[in-house]
């Protein structure tokens, strides 16, 4: 299981927000390519951005501080999301250096959109499902859908996407602990690889998720951390130490 820090951009800067709240917004740095060079820097080999204002208006906004991101650190893996509803974006992105584009409101708006990406983009194409109490949310999480998680990643499944990041609203950015029930159902639930993210605070949340991840009949490849690694209740390098050294009990 990979330890993947998170890079939040809103309006150039690094941010983290609670539970998707925009006036629940804590900056953390106003040099997004600085922080990356951080996190390689203790040993990080994949990250995970989101560009919140692509989310919120429907484009990329921040393109240019990925690309540099993706340039400065070639052999690392990235996966991005937000504001990728096109396959002209994903092209982009694609020769920009970023691995995995990351599906999410438009996944669920339009399904078969994921379905013609992964045929286009084979190999390149993660959908990211956020849920709230089991139901999809939508549009930066401003809304909440009538359809459950689990349905629409059993629909996904044969679409040939490469992983699913599934995020827990409830627990995003509050440092309350994984959901490890909801992450250890929709594992079962797929054989797709689930990378989980929400609400991880320390060590002990990285083995709780290890140890889940024996115990399912999917793959729980990755944890997206974020407010832990800013505020300073998980260290990244001794995070990324414990999964490799893991040894099941």
């Amino acid at each position: 299981m990979q330890i993947i820090p998170a890079i939040d951009f809103k309006d150039g800067k690094v941010v983290n927000l609670k539970q998707g709240q925009l006036e629940e917004t804590t900056t953390y740095s106003d040099d997004p390519v600085g922080m990356a060079d951080h996190w390689v820097a203790q040993g990080c080999e994949r990250l995970h951005l989101v560009d919140l204002d692509g989310a919120f208006e429907g484009r990329p906004r921040n393109e240019k501080a990925i690309a540099r991101i993706a340039a400065n650190h070639p052999q690392l893996t990235i996966q991005l999301g937000g504001g990728i509803r096109s396959p002209e974006v994903i092209e982009a992105y694609l020769e920009a250096g970023v691995e995995y584009l990351i599906i999410g409101t438009r996944a669920v708006q339009e399904p078969e959109f994921v379905g013609e990406m992964c045929k286009r983009f084979p190999g390149h194409i993660i959908v990211g499902l956020d849920g709230l109490h089991g139901m999809v949310a939508i549009n930066g999480w401003k809304e909440v859908t009538d359809i459950s998680v689990k349905s629409l990643a059993m629909l996904f499944e044969s679409d040939g996407i490469e992983a699913i990041v599934y995020t827990d609203i409830g627990k995003d950015g509050m440092m309350g602990g994984v959901n490890l029930h909801a992450t250890r159902d929709l594992a079962n639930a797929v054989d797709v690889p689930i990378i989980a993210s929400g609400g991880v605070t320390d060590l002990k949340d990285i083995e709780a998720l290890l140890e889940t991840g024996e115990r399912v009949s999917g793959g729980i490849t990755g944890v997206i951390t974020g407010r832990a690694i800013y505020e300073g209740t998980l260290d990244l390098a001794e995070a990324i130490a414990f999964t490799r050294n893991y040894t099941p009990g």
